[in-house]
């Protein structure tokens, strides 16, 4: 995954510690090359975006990936944060989440997100995530 050049930093924003391991087995399965960062809740995940309180700035070009229950801050919290902030309202970010409920959904798309994808137990679904993430970014322009 690369954009003219230049790799897609990622930013996983995800407590649920098989999660964040079925994810990096993913990208190494499908040999990405993106730095992958690793934040536990969403205020983590904004203190990365900013470059804040020690930890070291995911820039742009990015790709953030997003649980929505977290402890401290959630990942709808998270949207909202993310879509007020001038600097950062532009990310593109995907929910990877176990619910399926339509209130989340919806919510999530009213805050702009590429795309919800339905976390399931199995390893192959973290996989086709990973695909499909890697070919958004072969078929989609930056500003």
């Amino acid at each position: 995954m690369a954009l003219q050049g230049n790799p897609i930093n990622l930013l996983l924003v995800e407590d649920d510690e098989i999660d964040i391991k079925s994810i990096k087995r993913s990208i190494k399965e499908l040999k990405l090359i993106n730095p992958l960062t690793v934040a536990r809740d969403g205020i983590e995940g904004l203190e990365y975006l900013r470059g804040e309180n020690g930890k070291t700035k995911v820039e742009s070009p990015r790709v953030v990936l997003l649980d929505l229950n977290m402890p401290r801050m959630g990942g709808l919290e998270f949207l909202e944060e993310l879509r007020k902030d001038p600097e950062l309202h532009a990310t593109v970010t995907f929910v990877l989440t176990t619910s399926d409920a339509d209130q989340d959904i919806v919510s999530a798309y009213e805050k702009n997100v590429a795309g919800y994808i339905v976390k399931s137990d199995s390893t192959t679904s973290f996989v086709e995530a990973m695909r499909l993430i890697d070919f958004y970014w072969t078929i989609v322009q930056l500003p």
